[in-house]
C-alpha cells in the first residue's frame, strides 16, 4: 500500500513537473500584459492577447502558412518515404552504404545548408513561397521518414506478401493490398512526426521565406522588438501553435501508439 501510494505521488509530481510550464503559459496568455510577470494564477482574465495577434500581428496569415506547408510537406514525403522504405527493408536496394548515406544525411547541420539551399532557390525563384518551403521541408524529413518506415516494413513477416504473390498478385499488388494497411500504424506515426518536424522548422522558414509566407515560428520570433520581448503576445502565440499538434495527437492518438510500439514484439 505505502509503494503505491509513493508510486502515485511520484508520478504527480512528474506530471506536474511536464505540465506546468505550458499551463503557466497559457496563463500568461489570458492575463493582461501588464500581469505577465505576476506571480498570481489568474489576477484578471483577458483575450486581449490574442485579439492583439490577429489584429496587429497578422498571425492568421502565419497560421495558414505552417498549416499549408506543414500538410502539404507530409503529402509529398510520405507516398516517396514508403517506397523508398520498403525498396530498403524488401530488396536491399543500395546495400549497407545507401542505408547509411539516408541516416547519414541527418547528421549535417541545418545551417550547413541555408546558403546553398537559399543561393539555389533564388535561381529557381522559389523565394518567399510556399511551393519552396514545402519542398524543402519534404526535403528534410525524406531521409527521416525513410529510415522509420523502413524498420515498420522489416517488421511485417514477408510471408504475408508471399502468399499474396502465390494468389496472383504482383508485387505493387502485394505492397499495397497487404503492406500498407499492415503498415498503417506505423505510417500515421511517421506522418505526425513529419507534421511536427515541419511545423516546429525555424531556419530555412526564416531564410526561404518573406513577410507573406512566414510561419508560425518566424512570427513568435518576430515579437522580440527594440522594446523587449511581448511576451505575452508570445505566450497567446505559443498556446495557438501547440493546439494543431495536440489535436493530430488526439485523433489517430491509436495509430500513434501502435505504430511507435510497432516491430517490438512479434
Amino acid at each position: 500500500m505505502g509503494r503505491r501510494i509513493l508510486s502515485h505521488i511520484g508520478l504527480i509530481l512528474a506530471v506536474t513537473i511536464v505540465l506546468f510550464p505550458i499551463l503557466w503559459v497559457l496563463r500568461t496568455s489570458l492575463v493582461p500584459a501588464q500581469d505577465s510577470f505576476s506571480s498570481a494564477i489568474l489576477p484578471s482574465v483577458t483575450l486581449d492577447n490574442y485579439r492583439a495577434l490577429f489584429a496587429e500581428k497578422n498571425f492568421g496569415r502565419n497560421y495558414m502558412n505552417s498549416l499549408i506547408v506543414a500538410s502539404l510537406s507530409v503529402i509529398v514525403t510520405m507516398p516517396l518515404a514508403a517506397m523508398t522504405g520498403y525498396a530498403f527493408a524488401r530488396f536491399r536496394t543500395g546495400g549497407r552504404l545507401a542505408r547509411f548515406a539516408t541516416l547519414a544525411s541527418q547528421m549535417l547541420p541545418p545551417v550547413a545548408l541555408a546558403l546553398p539551399t537559399f543561393m539555389l532557390f533564388r535561381n529557381f525563384g522559389l523565394t518567399n513561397s510556399l511551393t519552396g518551403l514545402t519542398i524543402v521541408y519534404a526535403a528534410i524529413n525524406l531521409p527521416f521518414l525513410t529510415w522509420i518506415l523502413m524498420g515498420f516494413f522489416e517488421a511485417i513477416p514477408e510471408d504475408l506478401e508471399g502468399a499474396a504473390m502465390t494468389d496472383g498478385a504482383t508485387r505493387w499488388g502485394a505492397f499495397w493490398r497487404i503492406v500498407l494497411p499492415v503498415a498503417t500504424p506505423g505510417i500515421m506515426a511517421a506522418a505526425v512526426l513529419g507534421f511536427i518536424l515541419s511545423w516546429n522548422e525555424f531556419l530555412f522558414a526564416l531564410i526561404l521565406g518573406g513577410s507573406k509566407t512566414a510561419t508560425v515560428p518566424v512570427a513568435l520570433a518576430s515579437l522580440q522588438t527594440s522594446n523587449g520581448v511581448q511576451i505575452s503576445n508570445v505566450a497567446a502565440g505559443v498556446s495557438l501553435a501547440i493546439l494543431p499538434l495536440m489535436i493530430a495527437a488526439k485523433f489517430i492518438q491509436k495509430y500513434l501508439v501502435e505504430g511507435l510500439s510497432f516491430g517490438s514484439v512479434k
